[in-house]
């Protein structure tokens, strides 16, 4: 379990390392090594997602590790709540930046080992602070330093910790 402190409020999640044994210890490096302080949720689109964990206030990217193998095809769905590794369009280029499900998103689900059926790595769900997660969706976005959706407000992570 995971208790992410934002500045909107306490977020607990719960990991899934049977299903996602590579993404979980890769996020949980990112959580012990306090890489997630001062980052933000620099992606908020109402209805879809809520994208953190790689980009400061200023919208400059922090220095991750290298990318991770996607384990999208573990079986688990892109469903509310649910968080999932965010990445490029290269399958295996997940760092640290994820993003929780807002609404049910089955197209970002598995499909196929194809360049376009890989789908997104859901590695935890959320299973306290909902209310929190929505008060992020529900922030004023427009357009930051060449990026869109991004909160006017900075929405910050102010710190993340191993809870039992």
């Amino acid at each position: 379990m995971i208790k992410m402190t934002t500045s909107l409020g306490e977020i607990v999640i719960e990991l899934y390392p049977d299903e996602a044994p590579v993404t979980v210890k890769n996020f949980l490096d990112y959580v012990e090594s306090g890489f997630f302080t001062d980052t933000t949720f620099h992606r908020v689109i109402p209805g879809f997602v809520i994208q953190g964990g790689g980009l400061d206030r200023d919208m400059r990217p922090k220095q991750t590790k290298p990318g991770i193998v996607n384990e999208a095809d573990n079986g688990l769905k892109n469903e509310v709540g649910t968080l999932s590794m965010a990445r490029t369009n290269d399958p295996n280029s997940a760092t640290s930046q994820f993003f929780i499900n807002l609404v049910d998103n089955a197209f970002l689900d598995f499909q196929a080992k194809t360049p376009q059926g890989w789908g997104y790595a859901v590695f935890a769900k959320v299973t306290s602070g909902m209310d929190v997660v929505n008060a992020i969706a529900s922030v004023t976005t427009g357009n930051k330093n060449g990026h869109s959706d991004v909160p006017l407000e900075p929405v910050v992570i102010l710190s993340t910790e191993v809870i039992k």
